[in-house]
């Protein structure tokens, strides 16, 4: 059944919930003020993938219960319809002290996940749409009267157009200006000019990092506390690239000299902070495997191209599945 997110507060009887669309910071909003508010339970947070991966585990997790056992809230983030089968399993059987929230992107009229819970009145389907910037501003304006300071109309549109669109970002900079006056009463624009960086996301290189290390438990929890959308992918295939090649050059002057030295001798210079992580993707993987991963990134980047609507999930499991592939 179709609620929209207003309507969600009233709403207590239902156990399996699907929050698709682009507004992630609303979808945290709801989650947060509906579920997680005075939830004395155990909160469990999941990729799609790890249960598609495992589904025996995940179904004694929500059916088996012990006396000390309490509530569950289980949240899946980045859901497709191959997730379809498990909630028609679910739906077999009574779920009782449990709530499952799945998250996902944009999901087109025909998409099979979004007519299920439209038409299932046993579950609820909500969308999630993009914040207009009159929203934006006026939670701009809303932080700021609660804090009793005035501020300019060019103030409040620079914190609205560094946002993209987003109150999760919007609210992810507020925070950092909350915490900047704490023994001040008032900020310039200046200071919101440097405090604020909203459009910039250093976390790209460490996911590629972890993925590259087989360091899966690491990348599913960058994903996890990410606001990747869409428009991300491209970037992370690109640095997924980079990395790749630059790999490739540093093995193949290994092969001459020792790692440190060629290392050091590869142009542009590698950050020293970098150095460690490099020298372990240098064990992990040879050069043939290396090329086979070059080509498999590059058919991604295809692929993707393709499929926009489908890029976030494909890049994840992509990322997963890297991180577990024994070399």
């Amino acid at each position: 059944m179709i609620i929209k997110y207003f309507e969600l507060k009233n709403l207590k009887d239902k156990n399996i919930y699907l929050f698709y669309g682009v507004n992630n910071g609303l979808k945290d909003e709801i989650i947060k003020e509906k579920f997680k508010k005075n939830f004395k339970g155990e909160i469990i947070n999941y990729e799609e993938k790890e249960i598609l991966d495992n589904k025996d585990n995940f179904f004694n997790l929500i059916y088996t219960k012990s006396f000390f056992d309490n509530e569950k809230l289980i949240i899946i983030n980045r859901t497709s319809e191959k997730f379809l089968d498990v909630i028609q399993e679910i739906l077999d059987k009574e779920l009782l002290d449990v709530k499952i929230v799945l998250l996902t992107g944009i999901l087109e009229k025909k998409s099979k996940l979004r007519n299920f819970f439209e038409k299932d009145e046993k579950l609820v389907c909500t969308p999630f749409y993009e914040d207009t910037n009159l929203t934006l501003n006026r939670i701009v304006n809303d932080f700021f009267k609660r804090k009793k300071i005035s501020l300019s109309q060019e103030t409040i549109n620079l914190l609205v157009s560094r946002s993209r669109g987003e109150r999760r970002n919007l609210q992810n900079e507020l925070n950092k200006i909350d915490n900047y006056l704490i023994d001040k009463g008032k900020i310039s624009l200046d200071e919101i000019n440097e405090l604020t960086n909203l459009s910039e996301n250093y976390s790209v290189g460490q996911l590629v990092d972890s993925s590259l290390s087989k360091n899966t438990r690491k990348t599913i929890d960058i994903i996890n506390e990410n606001n990747y959308n869409d428009d991300d992918c491209v970037l992370i295939i690109r640095t997924f690239l980079y990395k790749l090649k630059r790999l490739k050059e540093i093995k193949n002057i290994s092969i001459r000299e020792n790692v440190d030295n060629a290392i050091n001798s590869y142009r542009p210079p590698v950050f020293w902070k970098e150095k460690d992580v490099l020298k372990e993707h240098l064990k992990i993987w040879d050069r043939k495997k290396i090329d086979d991963l070059i080509k498999k990134t590059n058919d991604l980047e295809i692929l993707i191209k393709k499929h926009y609507s489908s890029s976030l999930n494909l890049i994840c499991d992509f990322l997963l599945n890297i991180s577990k592939v024994s070399n």
